[in-house]
C-alpha cells in the first residue's frame, strides 16, 4: 500500500517551521556594545500548523492504489515576539523587560545583588564591632589587672 499524501504535506510544513524557528530565534545572538557590554536579545516564539485533506469519489480502475482523487493542503505560521535583553557588563547581568510591568521573578533576579551585597556588608560590619568589644574587653583586663 502507498503512503498517504497527508503524511507528506504535514512533513513538508513541520520541516519548514522546524528550519524557521530554532534557538537562536528565541535567545539571539550576543551584540557588544562599545562600553563593553553584551546585549542578549530574548524573544518569544509562537506557532501554529494545520493541514488537512479530503478524498473525493472512487479510486480510478486504472491505477487503484493511486490518490488520484486526494485533495488537500497544509500550512502553519510563527509569531516572534521581542520580550527582554539581557545585558553583561560592569560586573553585573540585568534582565531588561520590553514591557514595563514585571513579573515578580524578574524583581527578584534584580535585586538578588543588592541583596548579597547588604548581607556582605552586615557581616562585615558585625565582624568589626567584635573585633572593638575584643579590644575593648582586652584594654578593661590589662587596666584591672595593673591596679
Amino acid at each position: 500500500m502507498t503512503e498517504h499524501p497527508i503524511k507528506g504535506l504535514m512533513e513538508t510544513a513541520m520541516n519548514s517551521i522546524k528550519e524557521m524557528v530554532d534557538v537562536n530565534t528565541i535567545v539571539g545572538n550576543a551584540v557588544n556594545a562599545p562600553d563593553g557590554s553584551i546585549i542578549i536579545p530574548i524573544s518569544k516564539v509562537s506557532f501554529g500548523f494545520g493541514a488537512g485533506g479530503s478524498e473525493f469519489g472512487e479510486r480510478s480502475q486504472i491505477a487503484p492504489d493511486a490518490n488520484a482523487n486526494f485533495g488537500g493542503g497544509s500550512g502553519g505560521g510563527a509569531v516572534i515576539e521581542p520580550v527582554a535583553f539581557m545585558v553583561v557588563g560592569q560586573g553585573q547581568i540585568r534582565l531588561m523587560p520590553m514591557d514595563k510591568e514585571t513579573s515578580p521573578v524578574e524583581d527578584i533576579i534584580e535585586k538578588v545583588p543588592t541583596l548579597i551585597d547588604k548581607v556582605a556588608e552586615f557581616f562585615k560590619k558585625n565582624k568589626k564591632e567584635e573585633k572593638t568589644e575584643e579590644v575593648c574587653t582586652a584594654e578593661t583586663v590589662n587596666e584591672e589587672t595593673a591596679e
